[in-house]
Order: C-alpha cells, then sequence, then structure tokens
C-alpha cells in the first residue's frame, strides 16, 4: 500500500502467513510448473526493478515467464512515482515478467488487462454472494468494498535478443496485496484500505486458502491472459472489464497534476483500455490521470 511513512501493525493472522522463502517458492515451483524461472527472496529493493534489469540483460534465463517476489522491498514502487512502504507479512508481494508481441500502441492497454485479471482471479476464490464486493478501479487497482485491497503496477521493456523493430516486448506486471495491515493504512491515509483477512472474516471458506496459494491464482490469471491476447487481441477487454468495475454509473472526476480534466459518469473501458466518462456532451476516453470518486458527501482520494 502507498504511504509515507513506517507503519506497524499486528501480526499478520497464521492462515496469512508468509512461508520461509525457500519453501515458499518450492511450493510455487509445484503450483506454477509452466514458470521456467520462480524465486522468493527475503529482501531486495524492488521485485519490478530486478526484474527489468534481468529482462535488459543477455544473461540469464532467457525463457520466460519469470516470477519474483519478497517479503520486504527498500525501493518498492507504486504508480506515478510513489513509494511502496510495507513490513514483513503484512503484504503479499511479487512480479511476473512475460514476453509479449504487440504493436507500441497497445502496450498501454496491458494495464488494465492486468487488473482484471487480479480481480478475476480473486473473484474466483469467493462465494458467488461475495464476489460483486471485490471490484477494480481503474487503471488497476483491486477494491474490496470501495477499500483498497491491491494496486498493481505495469512496466515494458524491450527484450534483450529483440531488434528495435520488432514488436517482442517483456512486461513486468508487479502487485502488492494488504494483507492484514488496512486498520492501521486507514488511520494513516485517513480513508478506507482493505486487506485480505477482512474479506476471510466474510468469507470464512477463504481461512484454508494460503498467501502462497493466492500468489499463484493471481499469476496463473496473468498468464492465462496474455497468452488469449496473443491470440485474439482486445477486442473482449470492455465486457470483462465490465463484469469487475467498480466506477461504472459512479460520478467521477479525473484529476491530474492536481487539475481537474474532467467530471461525469464512469461508463467502462474500450478495446484500448480507455475509461470512458460520460460528461453533459459526450463520452470521454481518459488514458492518463488518477480517478476521484465523488459523493454528495465526500470524494475518495486517487
Amino acid at each position: 500500500m502507498l504511504v509515507n511513512s513506517r507503519l506497524t501493525s499486528q501480526p499478520c493472522p497464521a492462515s496469512l502467513g508468509l512461508d520461509d522463502p525457500q519453501i515458499l517458492t518450492q511450493h510455487l515451483t509445484t503450483m506454477l510448473p509452466f514458470f521456467p524461472t520462480i524465486r522468493w527472496v527475503e529482501r531486495t529493493d524492488s521485485t519490478n526493478a530486478d526484474l527489468l534489469e534481468l529482462a535488459r540483460s543477455h544473461s540469464g534465463q532467457l525463457i520466460r515467464p519469470w516470477l519474483l517476489g519478497a517479503h520486504l522491498q527498500d525501493r518498492g514502487r507504486g504508480r506515478a512515482g510513489r513509494t511502496w512502504e510495507n513490513r514483513r507479512g503484512g503484504h503479499l508481494m511479487f512480479s511476473c515478467a512475460f514476453d509479449i508481441f504487440l504493436p507500441p500502441r497497445q502496450l498501454p492497454t496491458l494495464s488494465p488487462l492486468a487488473g482484471v485479471a487480479a480481480t478475476e482471479a480473486l473473484r474466483a476464490l469467493l462465494p458467488l454472494n461475495d464476489q460483486p464486493k471485490l471490484t477494480m478501479k481503474w487503471p488497476n487497482d483491486i477494491l474490496w468494498q470501495d477499500g483498497k485491497l491491491a494496486g498493481i503496477l505495469t512496466e515494458v521493456t524491450r527484450a534483450s535478443t529483440s531488434p528495435l523493430s520488432s514488436d517482442h516486448h517483456v512486461i513486468i506486471i508487479g502487485i502488492g496485496l494488504n494483507l492484514n495491515d488496512a486498520r492501521v493504512l486507514s488511520h494513516a491515509l485517513n480513508r478506507h484500505v482493505a486487506d485480505w483477512s477482512e474479506v476471510v472474516t466474510e468469507a470464512p471458506t477463504l481461512h484454508k486458502i494460503s498467501a502462497t496459494e493466492l500468489a499463484a491464482q493471481i499469476a496463473k490469471s496473468w498468464y492465462q491472459a496474455l497468452n488469449e491476447v496473443t491470440a485474439f487481441g482486445f477486442t473482449g477487454l470492455p465486457q470483462r472489464y465490465q463484469q469487475v468495475d467498480g466506477l461504472f454509473n459512479r460520478p467521477l472526476n479525473i484529476i491530474d497534476n492536481q487539475q481537474v480534466l474532467c467530471s461525469g459518469l464512469g461508463a467502462g473501458v474500450n478495446e484500448y483500455g480507455q475509461l470512458l466518462v460520460r460528461t453533459d456532451k459526450q463520452i470521454q476516453a481518459i488514458s492518463v490521470g488518477e480517478v476521484s470518486v465523488r459523493s454528495a458527501n465526500r470524494e475518495s482520494a486517487p
């Protein structure tokens, strides 16, 4: 979760505990046999940055996908350059690297796709009556009852072996999912933040699902989504997004550089992954900016 100061909280419940990195790596290797490289470490600066550096290197394992997770990230990053502060056991944090063959103009669409796929993966674990409580906020935040549960950062680089004229890229998708720090984070940020322990409280059947299984579920969903994009493109993205959309028909402000770019009602996304906002005169397609949900009594922060 994105904050500006170090936070402390109560230990993570046993059911959500993170295993020793070596054991966690072994479990994920069994769950994700189609990932040639899986590593989980105790500590690193940033799992996204580590995979970006590796993807740009001409040495090491060139066959992807890769998965790298860490109990602690000293320089974890969120969108718009924000710092991701964390503590051991409070958050599930990992990144995956995938080969993708797309023209550069389509690469920004991967960001909302990553959010949709991760939201679908977590929804699939929930009882049917609880699934609507888990939604997505464009471009890729995952919400539980309107509180931010997880944030996703996507970054793209050229494959080290790819010629400049090629459409071969490597996408790095990183996620930070709150396991049990919601109460402290909500107080620090003065807004509603969610965590997985809250989800488990409302859906007790999830007690047996470990943090390791959550990671495997999300990584598998990203893998499948990117394979589908390679085969069929993004034509189905608006329909998939509609099923998890947490902004539909809600009054929104789109903010960039502390300026309101436009206001209107959420109207889904198009096949380019752009947010659609219905104004008095037209439907506007948004590519950049933070989304603020307006209400009569309050306005939620981006």
